[in-house]
Order: C-alpha cells, then structure tokens, then sequence
C-alpha cells in the first residue's frame, strides 16, 4: 500500500543547523531547511516512473488561465517521478495546472470498468520569492497545495456524450521549504453503481488533475499512481 503522509506531518520539515548555530544570535537565519523525503511506494501495480514512461500523461492548455509548460522525469533524492515546468508565461492569479492521464493506455479494457478509486502522490517546488509568510517576509515556498479532478464516465450525459464526473478536492504541503513533501490524493468514483465510472470500451478514459490557487511560482510533481477495485485491491497495469 501507498504509505499516505498527511498535511500535519509533510508540515514538519527537517532542520539542519550549521556548526554556526547554538551561540549565534542570527542561528535561526542560519539553518538550512529540507523538504521530507519522497515517499516510496511497493504496491506491484504502482505507476511509479522509474521505466521514463510518462506518454500516456500530457498538458491541458483549454482557456487563458491553463498553465502552460513541459513534461518530463525527474529523481528526486533517488525517487523518480513526473515533473510539470511552468513556464511561468500564465499570471500566478487564477493559474490552474492542469495534467491528463490516460488510463485506458495503463489498464486492460476489462480492468477499466473496475476501477472505483485512484490515489497518486502530488508534491511542488517554488521557484521565486513570492510567498508572504506571517511575518510579511518574501520567502522561496510552494504555499498549500489545493487540488482536485474529474472524469468523464460511460453514462450518457444531456449532450450524449460521457457525464463529466467531479473528484472530491484535496489540499496539503508545508510552507517553510522549498519543496513540498507528498500531498496524498484519493480520486472515488462514489456513483459507480449508477454507471458513472469507466467502461471496456472507453478507449479514451482519462482523469484530470488540476491544481489551483497557487500562492507562488512553483512546478508539480506526480508520482505513485495506483487504481483500486470496489475492494480496495490495486488493479494490475496492462503488460
């Protein structure tokens, strides 16, 4: 299973004084502040990244506020994962970053129609000196990561396409480092009984991921995605 941290604990950064500190009347300007480590993940059916697969994920770009920017894999601290760089051409006001991920290229069409849940570790870094902390001070963090998703299922909606169906919101991270630490999410298809989930034959089942109401310039990371049957059993990825 995914190991979740949750906001309380990502929130607890590790701190490395230098040997300056103790004495030193500035010790608190003198410590060097790290971000928690990445989480590991050992589920079988994990999309984790360490292969360099990340085509089946790509940018949505559909109004003026989508963020615009590039894809690629990273190693973080040995881990690695997907990274999302803003191209920072989008004003950080009303910015939504917004990534598509086809399932129907991780999952066998019978697997599809079984999926309930989908949980994935989000985490992002800041790049400027555009967050105002408590103390009215300019500092280099990623602020609290809000976020959320959706999908479109196999029932018909009005317009005879898939009903577009909305994942609960979810939100996280820390404020005093540079980059956050995992922001654990849990994507529930709660009406899967009426039919709004996915289909075998819905060769084009994705699920958005949107990240908003960002509080400095800053880049995002996914990683550890997993899909759940009604039972709670990770669901094995198309070989």
């Amino acid at each position: 299973m995914i190991k979740k941290i949750t906001a309380i604990l990502s929130a607890a950064c590790i701190t490395v004084c230098s040997a300056s500190c103790g004495k030193d009347k500035d010790s608190e300007k003198n410590k060097k502040l790290a971000p928690p480590p990445p989480v590991e993940c050992d589920d079988p059916n994990a999309v984790t990244f360490d292969n360099d697969d990340f085509s089946f994920v790509s940018v949505i770009n559909d109004d003026s506020q989508s963020a615009n920017g590039n894809l690629s894999i990273t190693d973080l601290e040995g881990n690695k994962m997907l990274m999302f760089t803003d191209d920072l051409s989008v004003p950080l006001e009303s910015k939504v970053q917004k990534l598509s991920v086809n399932a129907a290229q991780l999952l066998a069409p019978a697997d599809l129609a079984r999926v309930r849940s989908i949980e994935f570790d989000m985490y992002a870094d800041a790049v400027s000196e555009n967050y105002t902390n408590q103390d009215g001070e300019k500092v280099k963090v990623p602020g609290t990561i809000s976020a959320g998703g959706g999908t479109v299922t196999a029932k018909e909606g009005s317009d005879g396409k898939g009903e577009w169906y909305d994942f609960a919101e979810f939100e996280g991270g820390e404020y005093n480092c540079e980059r956050s630490g995992a922001v654990h999410a849990r994507f529930k298809f709660l009406l899967a009984e009426s039919g709004v989930c996915w289909a075998e034959d819905m060769d084009d089942a994705n699920f958005l991921v949107m990240r908003w109401g960002s509080e400095n310039d800053s880049n995002l990371y996914i990683d550890n995605i997993v899909f759940y049957d009604e039972n709670g059993n990770s669901i094995p990825l198309k070989k």
